[in-house]
């Protein structure tokens, strides 16, 4: 009997010290994660590598979070593999190396880690590490999408939409674009406005596409800001209301995109929604004139003659302003 006693503390101690040592990163106990991970428990390896990586009670050390890591990677351990995975596609603690970056995503993904899954079919979508195969891309960002990982399904949607690895289906993309933009997927949201615009895989409807669409511009995404007050221009789904579309237009015109801009100076060249104004409106024409659009060109020259040379010379110095805090 006490042979047996001592045979069940004995594995008691071992259940106890293996749990521990796996939960020192939520306990943020470097030294028990170190010495834990010294005697080759594969999870307090991972978690001492995850304490390196985000400097959580170290300082943050790329090299050590490889080290740790990788040992915990080589043992099998699954998020471990994904993690090595990440620094070797960021270039963290290692070389930039896609193809070892592919090597561990594999691993991981084979044993059902959804980021993994996900970053896989992202190097075969893209040729990153592995030939560019778009069927083989389909495949792991399924598995991830069909476990519930937001990024996949938006992903595996925009493959649906436009028939790259599986034939177009739109009512496919619809599905996925859906599920991914419930979640907040802000391009999923984008992306499913734009189908409900066109009438793509649902019936056309403005109003589902001003609520997708204005989703996404409040996460900041130019195109969707664009769209958005595209709408609110021309009353499509919403009232039409001028400042609105101003409002829109410039948040998007800010990050940059050039169709933003060269909208924002027809706004303030013709005073909709914004007090009539050629300065402002031929520095926003100036700004979009950088993506060598024509139209936009043609348009600032036929602006230039309804302007005094000291506007011009404003405008061209408001222009070069905004471009260095801009850009």
């Amino acid at each position: 009997m006490k042979i047996l006693q001592k045979i069940c503390f004995v594995l008691l101690l071992g259940t106890f010290s293996s749990v521990y040592g796996g939960s020192c990163f939520e306990d943020r106990d470097v030294d028990d994660c170190r010495v834990k991970a010294e005697q080759g428990i594969p999870k307090a390896q991972y978690n001492l590598g995850k304490m390196y990586y985000k400097g959580l009670g170290v300082p943050q050390d790329y090299k050590e979070a490889v080290k740790w890591t990788r040992l915990a990677a080589k043992q099998g351990h699954a998020k471990a593999q994904y993690n090595l995975g990440v620094m070797y596609e960021r270039g963290q603690g290692v070389s930039q190396d896609y193809k070892s970056a592919v090597k561990w995503y594999m691993q991981s993904a084979e044993q059902g880690v959804p980021k993994a899954q996900y970053n896989l079919g992202n190097k075969y979508r893209k040729g990153k590490g592995v030939d560019q195969d778009y069927k083989e891309a389909v495949k792991w960002i399924r598995l991830a999408a069909e476990q519930g990982d937001d990024e996949a399904q938006s992903v595996l949607g925009y493959m649906y939409n436009e028939g790259k690895g599986v034939p177009q289906d739109y009512k496919e993309a619809v599905k996925w674009y859906r599920l991914a933009a419930e979640q907040g997927d802000s391009s999923a949201q984008y992306n499913l406005g734009l189908n409900f615009y066109k009438g793509e895989g649902v019936l056309q409807d403005y109003k589902e596409a001003v609520k997708w669409y204005r989703l996404a511009a409040e996460q900041g995404i130019p195109l969707a800001q664009f769209n958005l007050g595209f709408m609110y221009d021309h009353g499509q789904g919403v009232r039409q209301d001028y400042k609105e579309a101003f409002k829109w237009t410039r948040k998007s015109a800010e990050q940059g995109d050039p169709k933003a801009q060269y909208k924002l100076g027809l706004i303030y060249a013709l005073g909709k929604g914004v007090h009539k104004d050629y300065v402002m409106a031929h520095m926003y024409f100036n700004i979009a004139a950088v993506s060598g659009s024509k139209e936009v060109v043609d348009n600032r020259g036929l602006l230039e003659k309804m302007m005094t040379p000291s506007q011009l010379e404003k405008a061209e110095k408001l222009a070069r302003e905004w471009m260095r805090k801009h850009q």
